[in-house]
């Protein structure tokens, strides 16, 4: 599950009025008499955790009861999603957001979607319909809430937020190196910036999928993991239901029509991000010819597509200002950089009307077939699939949009756009990608690794595919997935969690033994060693493992943290990932020890003893219903102790913006999680970072908290009959 994931922890800038298509009209009695209508066709049961059951006479009445549901409980995110993906963040928040807007708009126009919005067929239009009638009725009905930006919502909008991960593969665009070729218009720039990062990794945005077979589960069933690693409060948990035949279960992202990660009564599936490479570059030649910009292509000249963007934004009074960018296109795509003196073209899917339509549809499989001819559209893009059934099929998918490329081509690099080799030459069909089907082993596991040791001995073979099919490595997650399921059996519910919430740190078990050599080179009776002689002793008692009372686990995160800031602008350099440079030669024995002598005095300072447990640093802590969280050392807050996926914990938890206090806090990993067992009756259990609302005031804001700190589940509420026994209250939309 790709960037997309981390919007919100950077927002900015703003401009002219908006476009007449989103102005607010006044609510017409039809269209007040047609809601209604609508809603009397759907039924809310919010149960004692306050998740929706929404169940609608039809699949429209399902959706428009799903938004209403979405909107009461937190209508700032659903507007900030589609505020963002239409790229006019700008005009809420400033001028700063300029160029985020502008990355959106090199690929998403409102009259194009608008134009396949009319072209789409019957049935999805009136999914679209109803989810802006569903947003339009809670506007109408709630009048004390007040938009920042769009007062109306119009169906075509949900081709903009389709999840087929344009959105995601959008932010792979970098933002500096945008606005430094175009932010000096009368010509744009011709140099790259240089990054200049360092430290770890943001913490993982990626997920963790397991599937385990009935051959090695205690009561010979199906079970299905679940567990993406977004911003806490990304998504919220919902069913949808209707007389149809839909009934999923799961993960909504704020503002979506349909369950992202999840299951219904016969099969699951789970998103984890990061498959084959689905995005290139192309290094573009240009020629100003009589005033006008070409590129060579083929041994000739082709024209430059020039296109006039307009980026309305908020000006600093309340009033709204523009700037309009003349951004630039050859048929591989927008013009983002420059590079070697070349300009760089970005090429990546964009299909949304076929995206929006696999993203609703697999939500209605019913069998392994089905679902893999909703994987036949091909425009999942960014992501792998973990999949079981109650058939007793386990399966995955690495990726699913790969283009057929040329292989004699590094991929990983931008390439010759003056070179017609490098085209794209249609998609690699999905019997093509990396795929597995119930292996011997009877497990799979995706942790954004490759896939190659998605079934330990069982797994795909790399040289069996093109090196673009697969361009993730392995990392910590993965070997510790392998670890917790190699040789294992008898699985249940309560013990795929329990493997799911290992507390191994494996990425440890490779960095500390060049630490220890380091420390025991020294001299003896040096004073560095004298100096470390007690740090060193209590991480060599360690076993790696993460607990509230671990005064280890402390000194060793914060130590591989130091030793990140040290060296991890030398690993992006070379493009090798930060935790496994750390673990090679090229880290030297002095800034191991320095990393450590640093840390240690950084927890003495902060929390007045080197040695303090995890618990005391490491915390859950929701203030607000903000977006971007705020956090205070001085509120309250509950231990926590899981740690960041960077270091291979499975129960992934990090904080991803910058740190303005002497505790963790985290915002990032696991947020909805959920185990299932796809037996005669489903049976489920699950668990969401604080609460189902966004509303301080509720009482579903941080009432699952406590749990989650522990890694208690609830039980899932999947039948009507369940519901009922645990209702909290039962509702027609408008009421």
């Amino acid at each position: 599950m790709p960037a997309r994931r981390a919007l919100f922890a950077a927002i900015a800038c703003g401009a002219v009025a908006a476009p007449p298509v989103l102005a607010a009209p006044a609510v017409s009695v039809t269209d007040m008499a047609r809601w209604q209508a609508q809603a009397a066709h759907v039924s809310i049961a919010r149960d004692t955790w306050g998740v929706p059951h929404v169940t609608g006479k039809t699949d429209a009445d399902a959706v428009f009861g799903l938004m209403y549901a979405q909107a009461e409980d937190d209508f700032p995110r659903v507007e900030l999603n589609y505020i963002n993906a239409m790229g006019r963040l700008a005009e809420v928040e400033g001028e700063r957001e300029l160029y985020r807007d502008l990355r959106m708009k090199l690929f998403i126009d409102p009259l194009e979607l608008q134009a396949q919005y009319r072209a789409s067929p019957p049935w999805l239009r009136k999914l679209m319909d109803a989810f802006a009638d569903g947003l339009n009725f809670y506007l109408a009905t709630h009048p004390h809430v007040k938009p920042r930006l769009i007062a109306h919502f119009e169906p075509w909008m949900a081709l903009s937020f389709s999840e087929g991960s344009i959105g995601g593969d959008i932010e792979s665009v970098n933002l500096a190196q945008l606005e430094a070729f175009y932010g000096q218009q009368a010509k744009p720039a011709t140099v790259a910036l240089a990054s200049v990062e360092t430290g770890l990794e943001p913490e993982p945005s990626g997920s963790n999928g397991f599937a385990i077979a009935p051959a090695i589960t205690k009561n010979g069933h199906a079970l299905l993991m679940i567990n993406p690693h977004t911003s806490f409060y990304f998504r919220p948990e919902v069913q949808v239901t209707s007389g149809e035949g839909l009934n999923a279960y799961g993960a909504v992202t704020w503002g979506q029509f349909f369950v992202y990660q999840g299951f219904n009564d016969r099969l699951g599936w789970m998103h984890t991000s990061g498959g084959g490479d689905v995005i290139d570059e192309y290094l573009e030649s240009i020629v100003d010819k009589d005033g006008a910009w070409f590129y060579r292509y083929d041994g000739g000249l082709r024209p430059l597509k020039a296109v006039p963007i307009t980026l309305p934004y908020k000006l600093a009074n309340g009033g709204m200002g523009s700037k309009t960018i003349t951004v630039y296109y050859s048929h591989h795509g927008p013009i983002v950089r420059a590079q070697d003196g070349r300009w760089v073209a970005v090429r990546l899917m964009n299909k949304p009307l076929k995206a929006l339509t696999q993203s609703y549809t697999r939500t209605k499989a019913r069998d392994y077939a089905a679902f893999y001819k909703t994987m036949e559209l091909r425009t999942n893009s960014s992501n792998n699939t973990v999949y079981a059934d109650a058939d007793g099929n386990i399966a995955y998918f690495h990726g699913n949009f790969i283009p057929v490329r040329d292989p004699r081509f590094n991929w990983k690099q931008p390439v010759d756009g003056s070179d017609p080799a490098t085209e794209w030459k249609g998609l690699h069909t999905v019997a093509q990608t990396i795929t597995l089907f119930n292996p011997q082993n009877g497990w799979i596991q995706n942790t954004n690794n490759w896939s190659y040791s998605a079934a330990g001995a069982h797994s795909p073979r790399q040289q069996d595919y093109p090196a673009y099919m697969s361009v993730y490595g392995e990392n910590a997650r993965g070997l510790h997935a392998v670890k917790v399921f190699q040789n294992k059996k008898d699985f249940t519910l309560d013990s795929l969690i329990a493997a799911s919430y290992d507390s191994e740190l494996t990425a440890f078990e490779s960095l500390l033994p060049p630490l220890f050599a380091a420390y025991d080179a020294l001299p003896a009776g040096d004073a560095q060693q004298l100096a470390l002689a007690d740090k060193v002793a209590l991480l060599r008692a360690w076993d790696w493992r993460y607990s509230l009372t671990s005064t280890a686990t402390s000194l060793a995160v914060f130590w591989g943290q130091e030793l990140a800031e040290l060296a991890g602008k030398q690993a992006r350099e070379q493009g090798v990932p930060v935790v496994d440079f750390l673990a090679t030669e090229k880290v030297t024995a002095a800034q191991r020890l320095a990393a450590l002598a640093t840390a240690a005095d950084k927890l003495q300072r902060d929390f007045g003893n080197w040695q303090t447990p995890w618990g005391e640093i490491n915390r859950f802590q929701r203030l607000t219903g903000d977006v971007v969280q705020p956090f205070d050392d001085a509120q309250a807050s509950l231990p926590v102790p899981y740690a960041s996926g960077n270091w291979g914990a499975l129960a992934a938890y990090g904080q991803s913006s910058k740190s303005t206090t002497r505790r963790i806090y985290g915002e990032r990993g696991n947020s909805f999680v959920a185990a299932v067992e796809f037996g005669p009756r489903i049976k489920a259990k699950s668990i969401l970072a604080g609460g189902q609302s966004g509303d301080p005031t509720s009482p579903h804001f941080k009432d699952q908290a406590a749990m989650y700190a522990r890694g208690e589940f609830k039980e899932v509420l999947f039948y009507p009959e369940d519901v009922a026994k645990h209702l909290e209250r039962r509702y027609r939309p408008g009421e």
